[in-house]
């Protein structure tokens, strides 16, 4: 009876293979070992739905079998039956270091039926990655507090919830043409370094952390699907920019805000398309990528937002204008600092396609001191924040907001330490789990010092 023995790390990455593993699944050692993760011979919604699950229960029991089927390298579907255990470091009192897989070909027809969830988690947060979409949206609600905090009807409600599904459809649309430019490139086909979350995260657990979406390879949607979405999502964008534009106008009784709203939109959906896409490919300039994410997801998507929500005109190098570019400064670091982190254990396929960004320029030993400098150039200009802002919201509390900066840096400090030690590790992967919870905590953070506790301060 043939049965594969395969085990891989806690990431999946295949780290040993038996003969017979080789023959079920068409592959030689060499193609797998180090390079390939076991979700390579699972379809793509059996991975979305119940590869979690299975690991979460080996762990739990110390064991899991189940009956499923998986696709060798021809494309060809076999049924199987697999038993799952977890592997430890010389014995099992010390840490887990993977799983060892079992599988054994059966003739029973399987059918794993697929949840109308795992179809919308597919698309929504695995094809899409839509669950980034907080490192845009974060900044447009913080511009929304700021303004609710400065007075009352400053900023118009339906413009808010335009200006948030516009710029939603922008950053997919960006994420999607940027997984197609990568594929294309080769980038992504010759990363074998890519950080998946796997188990390490309740909250993104099993999300893409670096080397794009990995829906092409998994089979979620083919290359031509990729484009083809992408410009769907940015026709979504441009349609609710439309209806967002004339509601301004609607609003204010001028084109002014409608018409600076756009111009900073096309800059920021331009900088986005570019980053990866030709003949500009902007994460391939030594730097200029960084810069674009800085000002797309930070000063410049702040201003844009404060010219699309704003219920009076807003003029140019008004206080409100100096303002905007205030609050997107902070956000603009930490968003960069995630895709940053994301770029280290990409560098080796990075440098290799031609995509030079700041890790590959510097090299990973000498640019983590770059992410230092991101962190602390993001809470200075947060802490200088606090200037404007006692002067412009009531109630402010300034003892509050410095004590939140200083326990997020504290935290992002920590993520630092981890990256200092571990950048030619698989352990770097908390440092990057940490970089994005610092986005959203920050985010949140925002909005509790801009509106929520100066609110409550009023009433008490």
């Amino acid at each position: 009876m043939m049965k594969s023995i395969i085990t891989c790390d806690l990431e999946g990455v295949i780290e040993t293979i038996n003969p017979d593993g080789e023959k079920l699944f068409g592959y030689k050692k060499e193609e797998l070992v180090g390079k390939k993760r076991v979700s390579l011979f699972s379809a793509g919604e059996i991975v979305i739905q119940n590869v979690g699950m299975w690991l979460s229960k080996a762990n739990k029991h110390g064991e899991y079998s189940t009956k499923t089927y998986f696709i060798n390298k021809n494309g060809n579907k076999f049924n199987a039956q697999i038993k799952i255990t977890p592997t430890f470091a010389n014995g099992k009192n010390n840490p887990q270091t993977g799983y060892c897989g079992i599988t054994v070909p059966i003739e029973e027809e399987v059918n794993i039926p697929i949840k109308f969830s795992t179809i919308f988690i597919k698309w929504a947060f695995a094809i899409t990655r839509g669950g980034f979409t907080s490192a845009s949206l974060f900044p447009i609600f913080s511009v929304a507090a700021f303004l609710a905090g400065s007075g009352d009807d400053l900023f118009n409600i339906t413009s808010l919830i335009l200006c948030s599904l516009g710029i939603g459809f922008l950053h997919v649309s960006s994420n999607l043409f940027n997984d197609y430019y990568d594929v294309k490139d080769g980038t992504d086909g010759a990363n074998t370094e890519y950080f998946n979350a796997g188990l390490n995260s309740t909250v993104l657990e099993g999300a893409q952390l670096s080397g794009g979406s990995r829906s092409i390879e998994l089979g979620l949607i083919t290359l031509d699907g990729t484009l083809s979405l992408a410009r769907k999502m940015m026709l979504a964008a441009i349609l609710v920019t439309a209806i967002l534009l004339f509601n301004s106008y609607s609003v204010t009784g001028s084109f002014s805000n409608a018409q600076n709203a756009l111009i900073l939109g096309l800059v920021g959906g331009l900088l986005g398309y570019f980053y990866t896409a030709r003949p500009l490919r902007l994460v391939s300039r030594r730097g200029l990528g960084e810069v674009a994410i800085f000002l797309a997801f930070g000063p410049i998507l702040t201003l844009g937002s404060l010219y699309a929500v704003s219920s009076t005109t807003v003029e140019i190098f008004s206080e409100d204008f100096y303002n905007a570019i205030y609050l997107g400064i902070p956000f603009g670091f930490l968003t960069t600092n995630i895709l940053y982190i994301n770029q280290f254990p990409d560098t080796v396929s990075d440098a290799k396609t031609g995509k030079n960004h700041l890790i590959v320029t510097f090299g990973k030993k000498a640019a983590r001191w770059g992410y230092l400098v991101i962190l602390l150039a993001a809470f200075a200009s947060s802490f200088l924040l606090s200037l404007f802002l006692e002067i412009n919201i009531e109630n402010f509390n300034s003892l509050f907001f410095n004590i939140g900066n200083g326990l997020l840096f504290l935290y992002g400090f920590i993520a630092f330490i981890n990256l200092n030690k571990n950048y030619e590790s698989r352990e770097l992967i908390h440092s990057n789990l940490k970089t994005i919870y610092l986005q959203i905590f920050y985010g949140m953070f925002i909005l509790f010092a801009l509106y929520f506790i100066p609110y409550i301060q009023s009433i008490l």
